[in-house]
């Protein structure tokens, strides 16, 4: 059987090179570049004909760039007659954004308009004549003699006439601005809910503010582009394997972060796995059961609005004097992560470690772990981490090439990868 054929995107070339290192082949040549007005060029140095062909592309950087050069890439291989491609994306843009949006009760609820309109109905007749009519003043210029005459004869039923008509007008007006005065009440409590929409506030009128959501257009896009195979790991969502209509391998970093506490952590069954969410809990929880460690959870308490918007972490467990693991798949701002750590010094952990799959630490991310209780910081290197390590002496890298390059090996030669899911399983 022909050896696979591995193209390098430009997001990660060296994780690219140190998997074609593990499999013993070089990286097939190709130029990536890009026009005066920034369009994206892709050329193929290598044939690519009936050959198993494998891009890898990280979703990390200029992740719209990248996106695009990989489709560019899988197009041109299909063009060029491969007979496989698959899109090994270690860590998948746009995961974070799978589907629309839903109350788990059910489908959005919206409340009903409030009742603006008087209860009691006016009485009308819709088919008397109206004031400005022409065949209207006929009849009032037939009967003025006759009206004469009956305001000669009774003056006093006339005055009670006009006495009753005066006060339905009254009557009239008032509900008319009733109607008014609610209409424009009405009126002002939407101008204020759109303006708190266009500030990102959540409203109370049962409006549900929807946020467009981009997984299924992600998945279609590759499928269209010609992609036979996705290759990824850690899925921030796991659903998201179901907008696909090809195969989805979701490698897990867990046996590998289970294997660094085991020979790396002094004493670790005495520590504490932590999940800095409720999000997470799964994914901790699976760690903490396979080494027989014990398990906390940070929880975020959301005020009534009534009293503050603020949001309270509480810690559930006992961290006092123990060391403490945090267990996270994405920090991108890192907010959460030394959050969690802050508060787990102030429970009295002596030591914290965090151990993180995919760490994009964008903006101050690296300066607020710097400072934060954060004592050693374990990431993977599904992006590249060489300016991160630079920066803060407190991140370690926890290499992910021998995982693809295994998996790469196992499915160009048609073999399981289910044993990458086992914890006791040793990649040579």
């Amino acid at each position: 059987m022909r050896r696979p054929v591995i193209l390098s995107g430009s997001s990660h070339p060296q994780l690219t090179q140190q998997i074609c290192d593990r499999l013993g082949i070089e990286p097939a040549k190709s130029r990536l570049s890009k026009f005066s007005n920034n369009e994206t060029s892709v050329e193929l140095f290598a044939s690519v004909r009936e050959q198993d062909v494998f891009i890898v592309q990280s979703g990390c950087g200029h992740v719209n760039d990248n996106f695009i050069e990989l489709l560019i890439m899988i197009q041109a291989c299909k063009t060029a007659s491969a007979r496989k491609v698959t899109a090994v994306i270690p860590f998948f843009p746009y995961s974070r954004q799978p589907d629309a949006p839903f109350k788990r009760s059910g489908a959005p609820f919206i409340k009903p308009p409030p009742i603006t309109v008087p209860s009691t109905p006016i009485a009308t007749t819709p088919s008397s004549p109206t004031n400005e009519s022409p065949f209207f003043l006929e009849q009032q210029l037939q009967k003025q003699p006759e009206q004469q005459k009956q305001k000669q004869k009774q003056p006093e039923q006339k005055q009670l006439e006009q006495q009753q008509q005066q006060q339905q007008q009254i009557s009239l007006g008032t509900r008319q601005a009733i109607v008014k005065n609610n209409s424009n009440s009405n009126n002002n409590n939407n101008n204020n809910n759109c303006q708190q929409n266009m500030n990102g506030n959540i409203n109370n009128d049962g409006y549900k503010q929807w946020v467009v959501r981009s997984g299924t257009l992600i998945a279609e896009l590759l499928t269209c582009a010609g992609a036979d195979h996705i290759i990824t790991m850690d899925l921030h969502d796991p659903q998201f394997q179901g907008f696909f209509d090809c195969p989805v391998d979701n490698l897990s970093s867990l046996p590998s972060m289970a294997k660094y506490i085991h020979f790396n952590i002094p004493d670790y069954k005495e520590a504490v796995i932590v999940s800095p969410d409720a999000g997470g809990a799964k994914r901790a929880t699976s760690i903490a059961e396979k080494l027989h460690m014990d398990f906390a959870l940070i929880h975020k308490e959301r005020r009534r609005p009534d009293k503050s918007q603020k949001h309270d972490l509480m810690l559930v467990g006992d961290v006092r004097n123990k060391v403490c693991i945090l267990i996270d798949d994405i920090a991108d701002t890192s907010f959460t992560i030394t959050k969690a750590a802050k508060l787990l010094h102030e429970n009295g952990a002596v030591k914290i470690y965090a151990l993180i799959t995919h760490a994009i630490l964008s903006g101050d991310a690296i300066d607020r772990i710097h400072s934060s209780h954060l004592d050693h910081v374990i990431v993977s290197d599904s992006v590249p981490q060489d300016e991160h390590v630079k920066k803060c002496s407190k991140i370690q890298i926890l290499p992910v090439a021998p995982l693809f390059a295994e998996a790469i090996r196992r499915i160009h030669f048609g073999e399981s990868i289910s044993v990458l899911f086992d914890p006791s399983y040793e990649i040579s």
